[in-house]
């Protein structure tokens, strides 16, 4: 026993380090919702606190990725902890909806110092622990944001109320300080050090989608896919009840289906992902998306919308330990910090960008319709994979 934790020391301690952190965060979305709720915020001002929640992440995951390179991921990831632990500490001291978004907006401004950092560390590490173990870091991230920390959130608000949680999740916030030097402390590369950060290092760190064609094939397969997932995870709800017309159960089920799929997949497919290659895995990627979508686009019954939500998680799993692979590899290339920042802000940005196009086309054409349209976009994508492929070997 003691043999296999030191041949795996690094995954497992990353894994507990993930997981508690995606715990957190799961419960933090929980209890903010129900915390708003609570407070009688009107439904505008419900829909700015959810939307505020990312708003940070799209803005700071690019400077933060060129600040990584500079400085390093460890003094990030503590600086940024600090930081939103400190706010999860007093969020609950004024009772006011508008105090609420102020708090969880800076929230988000201060996230990706943690899992931009995170990224880093684990993209480099990939060429130790082999990149069969590539979905790991997100298969135990969405597992506890996912699956954990729901659950433990609507238990830890009956037993102790929203100040008792929010301090609790202050306190994990701690916990992950005291466990991430051993994580970092495996991170190879000192920071570059250099002066303060400028506008054109951004606009260089966006020009790199521009100049390089790999990171920008894979940073729009992240989009695609993380777009797919939240369209799935926010509108099945409505279609299974509103078109369907099944119960909140039954909808609650394929929100199930679908992320047990997904992280099922991150654990146990990079190895023969990784036997097959990226081309092979590409495809089979995409095609599984289109199979899964149009499934879902067509189905007229609980069963057949659970066959497509899980068909759905296998693919976007499958999807995702491809470009994390990738993205490792381009890092080494090109930075690691710069690439954990692309690869940050590509799928939050995926993820409002379906949820706004699926809106409005479901608007147009009806929700289960826009699954649809959603699959025609993933053949376009795999044409130009199998066009950029056949360019490489000519």
């Amino acid at each position: 026993m003691h043999g296999f934790y030191e041949r795996h020391r690094f995954l497992i301690l990353f894994a507990v380090l993930s997981t508690l952190m995606g715990t957190s965060v799961g419960m933090a979305k929980i209890t903010t919702s129900l915390y708003a709720i609570d407070l009688h915020a009107p439904e505008a001002l419900l829909g700015l606190i959810a939307g505020a929640q990312t708003a940070g992440v799209l803005i700071m995951s690019l400077p933060i990725g060129h600040l990584v390179d500079r400085l390093g991921p460890a003094r990030l990831f503590v600086t940024g902890t600090l930081l939103a632990g400190s706010l999860y500490v007093v969020l609950p001291l004024v009772a006011s909806p508008w105090f609420l978004l102020g708090c969880t907006t800076a929230i988000s401004f201060f996230m990706p110092m943690r899992f931009v950092s995170l990224n880093t560390v684990f993209m480099q590490q990939l060429e130790h622990v082999g990149e069969a173990k590539a979905g790991w870091y997100r298969g135990t991230h969405m597992a506890g944001m996912f699956l954990i920390g729901p659950l433990v959130a609507s238990s830890a608000v009956a037993l102790m109320g929203f100040a008792g949680t929010y301090w609790t999740i202050a306190a994990m916030f701690a916990l992950t300080i005291c466990v991430s030097p051993i994580i970092f402390g495996s991170y190879a590369e000192r920071g570059t050090g250099g002066g303060r950060l400028r506008l054109r290092d951004i606009v260089a760190q966006l020009g790199l989608l521009r100049s390089e064609r790999e990171l920008r094939m894979t940073c729009l397969l992240e989009f695609a896919g993380q777009g797919v997932n939240a369209f799935y995870s926010f509108f099945i709800i409505v279609i299974a009840i509103n078109q369907l017309h099944l119960g909140a159960g039954s909808a609650t089920v394929l929100i199930n289906a679908e992320g047990l799929s997904f992280i099922a997949t991150l654990f146990t497919m990079g190895g023969p992902l990784s036997r097959l290659g990226a081309a092979r895995s590409y495809a089979i990627s995409l095609s599984l998306a289109v199979a899964a979508l149009v499934v879902l686009g067509l189905a007229t019954s609980l069963n057949v919308l659970l066959a497509g939500g899980a068909l759905l998680g296998l693919a976007l799993g499958c999807l995702q330990i491809v470009n994390l692979t990738f993205f490792a590899r381009i890092g080494a290339r090109l930075g690691r910090g710069k690439v954990a920042g692309l690869t940050a802000m590509s799928g939050p940005a995926g993820s409002m960008a379906a949820s706004l196009v699926g809106g409005a086309l479901g608007a147009v054409l009806g929700l289960q319709s826009a699954f649809l349209v959603f699959a025609a976009g993933f053949v376009l994508l795999a044409l130009a994979l199998g066009v950029r492929s056949r360019l490489a070997v000519a």
